[in-house]
C-alpha cells in the first residue's frame, strides 16, 4: 500500500470515529448501532465494517484513540515532574480527569451505566500500559495490580466527582502519590 492510500485509509477511520464519537455524545456509548454510525460518517455499512470488524472494534477503537490524544496532553503537562514520581502521577490522574471532563463525547463513557466503558478498560494493554508508565521514574513497569487500582480510582472519580477539584487533589495527594516509586 503507498503511503497515499495508507493516509486515505487513516483519514476514512479518523473520520468513522468523530462520527462515533459524535453519536456517543449525545446517545451515550451503548446506544449507537452500526448503521447509524455508517450514516453519521457518510458511509455505506461494507465500509465502516472495512475498518472494524463489529461495534466491540469500533468502540475499543475510539478509547484507544482518545487515550492515546489524552497521553500525549497529560505527558507533556506532567514532564517537569519527571524526578518526582508521586507528584507525576497526581498531576497526571488529575489532568485525564479535566481532559475526559472537557470532551463531552467522552463524558458519555461514564454516565449511566456503560458497559462499554467497563469492556474497554478490562481488556485493554494500551489504557492499562499508560496506568503503568505513570506510576515509575526509573521506566520499569509498575505493578499491575497497582495500574488497575490507579484507573479504578480514576473511573470513581469520573463516575462520582468529588465536591471541587481540591478535594480530588488532596485525596489523591494523600492516598495515591505514596504508591509512586
Amino acid at each position: 500500500m503507498s503511503w497515499l492510500a495508507e493516509a486515505k485509509t487513516e483519514l476514512a477511520a479518523e473520520r468513522i470515529l468523530d462520527a462515533a464519537g459524535e453519536l456517543f455524545a449525545e446517545q451515550g456509548v451503548d446506544r449507537p448501532g452500526m448503521d447509524e454510525v455508517a450514516r453519521a460518517a457518510g458511509c455505506s455499512r461494507a465500509t465502516l465494517y472495512r475498518y472494524f470488524e463489529n461495534r466491540q472494534a469500533l468502540v475499543r477503537a475510539f478509547a484507544h484513540r482518545e487515550a492515546r490524544l489524552i497521553t500525549e496532553q497529560v505527558g507533556r503537562a506532567t514532564a517537569a515532574y519527571e524526578g518526582d514520581p508521586g507528584r507525576r502521577v497526581v498531576e497526571a490522574v488529575l489532568g485525564c480527569l479535566a481532559a475526559v471532563r472537557e470532551r463531552p463525547h467522552l463524558q458519555a463513557w461514564y454516565a449511566g451505566d456503560s458497559t462499554a466503558l467497563r469492556a474497554v478498560l478490562s481488556e485493554s494493554p494500551l489504557i492499562r500500559g499508560t496506568a503503568q508508565a505513570y506510576l515509575t521514574a526509573d521506566g520499569d513497569p509498575a505493578d499491575p495490580d497497582l495500574a488497575d487500582w490507579v484507573l479504578r480510582v480514576i473511573l470513581s472519580f469520573l463516575t462520582e466527582p468529588g465536591s471541587d477539584a481540591d478535594e480530588e487533589r488532596r485525596l489523591l495527594e494523600r492516598f495515591l502519590a505514596a504508591t509512586a516509586r
